[in-house]
């Protein structure tokens, strides 16, 4: 039995991390400390807490710690742990997009250059990442027209030349009318111009410029001379008014009730490359701070390009500790500023602008998809809790059911439930739609502040009017008049529509069918993998689970051993005692 109290007295003044865990041993929280008896200590003591804080102590049942040498070997672990278990009551990093980054697969003899949203460690460079496709789309095209590289996705020998280098958009590499030392120097200049080193590039080009009018060929002079020209203006719409650092991100940060925003801006040579942003849910109750701290963390250590100096408006507690680890990570020294004034603070700031933007836009696209809910479906009020309800079983067994919320416009992973059908015993649908639906509303109306919260503004069903009809049975029971709607699939399994009770189809935009698509595909998930486990479990049962005193490590030593229940009756108990001894 673990004692709280008696555990705390033993916990060591040294730095390390501390992991939280409930009755279940999930892990619920993993933090570091300085002097660990200090921190933990602190979680269990009647002092001001959070919401969040005082939720989460209430449900630790027990805890463990490792010890470290120091702070920074600490922050690494947390990270990891952070990242392996993703506790619920940590603040995790969440992107909302995968942005596009720019490639140049070097290690070939004749690279080529694409956009792509994966990183791989294969040797290529990457460069970004675009604050959209399009931007990187424009770059790509730029380098590929006025550079005159391949365009063929995979690089061969060919018999002739294809069109893009008739109508000189190629230098045809296939056909060896430039060599790999000429290709290898335009890859050069595409790297440097990727890097914001463009005046190296300049120079070159008016050198080449010169010897091709000395030379007479005015066609090739112009075209370096339009190439001068495109470099230096794409050149300048990557300018960053007014910053002189280089090498630098800048981090600005905007919260409202329920999300907050961080938004990240990459600086290189002057010049904004790119720019990303992240989402931290339920975050109203958490400091800045601590958002700030968790990002950066959680951020840079999956990162392998690193800045020299990493810009922001709060100044970290664990502030040495990170640029020790990054600089260790990076192998040169890591900043973390706090600019008070002039251009730096000035840029955070637009940072922070640029977060509060973004937020506003997601606020404003989840208000338009509620909005549009309530008017295409004709309903009072804004449709702020949507449950949605789906079946799962194989030819009526382990039968299950699993539901999932659409609140304010995005799922919400932390209200899904799942249920065993415990009153309908043989394969139907419709009836054990009934019972699950009738089993949450007697949730809500016995206990309005328990688990399941306030009953929904709307139902939706997976299936078509027959489950409708079964949702409806169940909110007459208890005269309630929560409007039900069923969301249809065509041939191929994707959802098609949703149908109102009287079979009609509702015309919904491109925008709202992808959020009713994921919520279908969410409680279809939730109730599918419930099925899978309830099924696993009833297949791996055996007798000797009535047992006693055989728990499940030591059932898997005897199966292992003796291969089936029946040679395990056969076996003597000297065999028994020799097969779980010393496990």
């Amino acid at each position: 039995m673990f004692n709280i109290e008696e555990e705390l007295k033993k916990l060591p003044q040294k730095p390390g991390v501390y992991i939280m865990k409930d009755k279940h041993d999930n892990i619920i929280y993993v933090g570091k400390a300085v002097i660990l008896r200090n921190r933990v200590r602190q979680y269990f003591r009647k002092n001001h807490k959070t919401k969040r804080i005082e939720n989460m102590v209430s449900l630790i049942d027990h805890f463990e710690y490792i010890v470290v040498d120091n702070e920074a070997e600490a922050l690494i672990l947390e990270c990891n742990l952070i990242k392996e278990n993703r506790p619920k009551f940590n603040v995790l990093l969440k992107d909302d997009k995968t942005y596009p980054y720019i490639k140049v697969d070097v290690k070939s003899d004749y690279p080529n250059v694409i956009i792509t949203r994966t990183i791989l460690n294969d040797g290529a460079k990457y460069f970004g990442p675009y604050a959209n496709s399009g931007s990187a789309k424009e770059m790509v095209n730029f380098i590929k027209e006025k550079f005159k590289i391949r365009r063929c996705k995979n690089f061969k020998s060919n018999q002739r030349a294809c069109l893009n280098y008739h109508i000189k958009k190629c230098s045809a590499p296939c056909m060896g009318y430039i060599s790999k030392e000429d290709y290898r120097m335009q890859i050069n200049q595409i790297l440097m111009l990727l890097e914001g080193k463009i005046d190296p590039i300049l120079k070159e080009l008016e050198q080449q410029m010169k010897i091709a009018s000395e030379n007479q060929d005015y066609e090739e002079a112009a075209y370096l001379r339009d190439k001068k020209i495109a470099i230096e203006q794409i050149n300048q719409k990557q300018k960053v008014s007014n910053i002189t650092e280089n090498d630098i991100d800048v981090i600005g940060l905007a919260k409202n009730e329920i999300t907050a925003c961080v938004e990240i801006f990459f600086v290189r040579k002057s010049k904004m490359i790119g720019r990303e942003h992240y989402f931290f849910k339920e975050s109203n109750d958490i400091s800045n701070e601590e958002i700030l701290s968790s990002f950066v963390k959680q951020y840079y250590m999956a990162k392998e390009e690193i800045p020299h100096k990493i810009m922001l408006k709060e100044n970290l507690e664990d502030k040495q500790a990170i640029e020790e680890f990054l600089t260790n990570k990076a192998g040169r020294k890591v900043e973390l500023k706090s600019p008070q004034k002039g251009e730096k603070l000035r840029f955070v700031e637009m940072a922070e602008k640029n977060a509060r933007v973004t937020l506003e836009n997601k606020e404003k696209d989840r208000y338009d998809v509620l909005m549009e809910l309530k008017q295409v479906l004709n309903l009072d009020k804004m449709p702020r809790k949507i449950e949605t309800y789906d079946i799962s079983n194989i030819s009526g067994t382990d039968m299950v059911a699993g539901m999932c919320v659409l609140q304010d416009g995005i799922v919400n992973h932390k209200l899904s439930r799942r249920f065993k059908i415990k009153t309908v015993l043989t394969q139907d649908d419709p009836k054990c739609m009934e019972e699950v639906i009738t089993r949450r509303l007697k949730h809500s109306l016995e206990n309005p502040k328990g688990g399941f919260g306030s009953l929904p503004d709307a139902i939706f069903v997976d299936g078509g009017i027959t489950q409708e009809r079964a949702a409806k049975n169940a909110l007459a029971k208890y005269n309630l008049n929560i409007p039900i709607y069923g969301m249809v699939k065509n041939d191929k399994h994707r959802t098609r529509a949703l149908i109102n009770e009287d079979r009609q189809e509702i015309p919904l935009s491109e925008e709202l069918m992808n959020v009713i698509t994921n919520f279908q595909d969410e409680v279809h998930k939730t109730a599918i993998e419930y099925h899978r486990k309830v099924r696993a479990k009833r297949i791996t049962k055996s007798s000797l689970d009535d047992v006693s005193g055989i728990g499940e490590k030591k059932k898997q030593l005897l199966l292992k051993k003796f291969g089936s229940v029946e040679k395990i009756k056969e076996a003597s108990l000297d065999d028994l005692m020799r097969s779980t001894r010393n496990k």
